[in-house]
């Protein structure tokens, strides 16, 4: 069967500026549901919708695939799965929708998801905002999906920067800030859009993107757990380091799980690996902590380090969060929720 460009289809999608921004990024593919329902027990096995590896799709699977069902999760923010949106167009036009993985301070833009539980009247607001590059409907058709350059004030909060989304307190909105965005490219109707701008309040609540955005960054907080296990800025001087982090490797080798135990969802392997690091880190911890105590600072590093040693570099690793390195954090957040149990 033939299927037509979806380029004709949504003009307004796939040439709006914004869009073509993103369009040579290979960061696109398509949601799908991932996994597979069981019939003899539907809840044994539940299906969950994400983000799938469309180059696996493509090209079909191999002898070492283990993923349940015919698709597996993106695994990879880049090339290794994802296409640029062209590709994408070209290879998949059937696509039913487009989903891209957004990094707001790469790529210079937010993406404001309007959900369709929000007040007509806070929707009517949000949809006259100003500087709105890209508008569509959701794919409830209730509610919207915006593209937004990156607020002038962006940096200037910076825990609401380092955040993947910032929701509104009843959920009725939220920003995307580094977070998966999926694109239905059915735009807002023109006379949706001019009726909400002839009929917006003389003192709306946001006059701007960057007031929206303030109200929700300022209220941002870093985790109470990660943010009680404060990171010095340099690596610390450790006894037995380098013996630790060696020993908690080796012990570790047979109890890691894969990317395909995760279907390929990239977060949540990397953190039960650091939870199996750390597990296997106490055993020499306490075998050395006759001669010295090992502070939180101090685990939360030998962590990292083994972290660095024991799982392939991927660009999201570059980034920080909360004023550390990715992984250094999420090692904090492993150290702080042990210590919390």
């Amino acid at each position: 069967m033939t299927f037509a460009d979806p380029r004709g289809y949504f003009p307004d999608f796939y040439h709006n500026p914004a869009i073509r921004s993103l369009a040579t990024t290979s960061r696109w593919t398509v949601s799908g549901q991932i996994g597979e329902i069981n019939s003899d027990d539907p809840e044994k096995e539940p299906t969950r919708k994400a983000p799938i590896d469309i180059r696996h799709l493509l090209e079909g699977c191999n002898p070492g695939c283990r993923h349940v069902g015919p698709l597996r999760g993106a695994w990879a923010i880049d090339e290794q799965c994802l296409l640029t949106l062209d590709e994408l167009s070209t290879r998949l036009p059937a696509a039913a929708n487009c989903a891209f993985y957004l990094r707001a301070a790469t790529n210079g833009l937010i993406v404001i998801d309007i959900e369709k539980t929000c007040p007509p009247e806070i929707a009517q607001q949000l949809l006259a905002l100003p500087g709105i590059l890209y508008t569509e409907e959701s794919m409830s058709g209730l509610g919207y999906h915006f593209v937004a350059p990156l607020p002038a004030n962006f940096s200037a909060f910076p825990i609401g920067a380092g955040k993947r989304k910032l929701q509104e307190e009843h959920g009725w909105y939220e920003i995307l800030i580094d977070h998966w965005c999926t694109f239905t490219r059915r735009p807002v109707a023109a006379d949706v859009l001019a009726h909400a701008r002839s009929t917006a309040v003389i003192e709306p609540e946001f006059a701007s993107v960057a007031d929206l955005y303030a109200s929700l960054a300022e209220k941002a907080k870093a985790s109470a757990q990660v943010a009680a296990v404060r990171t010095s800025v340099e690596i610390p001087e450790i006894p037995h380091a380098s013996t630790i982090i060696a020993k908690a490797r080796l012990r570790a080798q047979r109890r890691l799980k894969t990317l395909d135990d995760f279907h390929g969802d990239y977060s949540r392997w990397e953190f039960s690996v650091l939870g199996t690091l750390y597990r296997e880190m106490l055993s020499p911890l306490i075998q050395f902590s006759g001669q010295t105590g090992y502070s939180q600072n101090d685990r939360a590093w030998l962590l990292y380090q083994a972290a660095v040693e024991e799982l392939p570099h991927r660009p999201k690793h570059n980034e920080r969060r909360n004023n550390r390195p990715f992984l250094l954090d999420r090692a904090a957040a492993m150290v702080a929720s042990q210590h919390a149990k």
